[in-house]
């Protein structure tokens, strides 16, 4: 049997933490519960008590490790794997640092996690960003576990989400809101309705290194890109001589500064001038008001070029090479079939059985 009792301080008086005592393979363990209450300290006893009798591993600090240990070790994870983006996942942690600091990870079970998303839900956060932060939390529980600083990693049930957005852009629609966009943005926006690419990450990110008018080639390199892999595209006339006049305002604004500009997309005025742009939010917001769409995403630009490519008669192999998306399954939910779509194949459908069920001489069969 085990036993608790409190370890004197220097000054002779009873200290605050309960220790434990029990044996394991005939040998005395002695271990601090971390715990002040004595109820507590009994249930953690009781637990590695339970744990050696069924024959199960104890992992003596199990009950101590605190949030912001495992938190490191998931950051340190990601930043020595490279396996996901350190800004996104920064973002997520954020809010999970600011709920669970200071929590022993062994308490922290689908109560604790509910009373997370409430707090999430009353600041306006969406379940599908609620899930994607449980989706974090998740990966971090499991990595202490698979480190020996868990017995057992939590049930966590993630929220219903509402289906995929279904956003994407009619022609007219896209070229009501280029109108009123800068030059250098309507040559960024023409880059992502073409092609599929990311706007924030992929398309602002671009150097003209990136780019060879000669053969007429953009390419993003690998490790750059949200799943690794570098593409290469062949441009469209009109993107060609679009791009060919970026580069020369770029290398305007090179002359009138004397220092030179690596990036396709710098701020060409203002007190960020020449350094590299990293988005236009308010800009695109009030292009779209004037243009009368309000709510479009540049994201919905992924789901415009899949659709336009799959319609246009490209194969979805290279359509997925071109935008980027690795699995058959995202590459479907990005390809969004319109009521214009419907009628066109209805039209196609009609050019093909005319003939075949009308204009036949003679009595019908009986």
């Amino acid at each position: 049997m085990g036993s608790l009792y409190k370890q004197k301080s220097r000054d002779g008086s009873p200290g605050r933490i309960w220790w434990m005592k029990y044996y394991a393979n005939g040998r005395p363990v002695r271990e601090s519960t971390g715990v002040e209450k004595e109820s507590e300290a009994r249930r953690i006893l009781k637990g590695r008590e339970g744990r050696l009798a069924a024959g199960q591993p104890v992992l003596p600090r199990a009950d101590q490790v605190r949030y912001e240990e495992v938190a490191t070790d998931l950051r340190q994870h990601y930043r020595t794997t490279g396996s996901r983006d350190l800004v996104e996942v920064e973002g997520r942690l954020a809010h999970l640092d600011h709920f669970f600091a200071g929590r022993r990870i062994a308490g922290i079970g689908q109560a604790e996690v509910t009373a997370y998303v409430l707090q999430r839900q009353i600041k306006a956060a969406t379940n599908g960003t609620i899930n994607r932060e449980l989706g974090v939390l998740i990966r971090m529980f499991k990595l202490a576990y698979e480190d020996g600083k868990l017995l057992r990693p939590p049930v966590i049930r993630k929220l219903r989400e509402s289906g995929p957005r279904q956003g994407f852009f009619e022609r007219d629609q896209y070229g009501r809101i280029r109108r009123y966009l800068p030059a250098d943005l309507q040559v960024a926006i023409t880059i992502a309705y073409t092609f599929g690419w990311r706007m924030q990450s992929e398309v602002l990110t671009l150097e003209r290194r990136q780019l060879d008018l000669k053969p007429g080639t953009l390419r993003l390199e690998p490790g750059t890109t949200k799943n690794g892999e570098g593409r290469l595209v062949y441009l469209t006339p009109e993107l060609k001589s679009l791009i060919a006049a970026q580069v020369d305002r770029v290398a305007a604004l090179e002359r009138q500064t004397g220092t030179i500009i690596p990036f396709l997309f710098p701020h060409l005025r203002g007190q960020f001038r020449g350094q590299r742009r990293c988005d236009f939010r308010k800009t695109w917001a009030t292009a779209c008001k004037k243009a009368g769409v309000v709510g479009m995403l540049r994201h919905d630009f992924r789901r415009t070029a899949v659709r336009n490519m799959v319609n246009a008669g490209v194969s979805e192999r290279v359509a997925m090479k071109v935008t980027g998306h690795k699995t058959r399954s995202v590459f479907d939910r990005y390809h969004i079939v319109s009521p214009a779509d419907l009628q066109d194949a209805t039209r196609k459908l009609s050019g093909i059985t005319t003939g075949i069920t009308g204009g036949v001489k003679g009595k019908p069969r009986s």
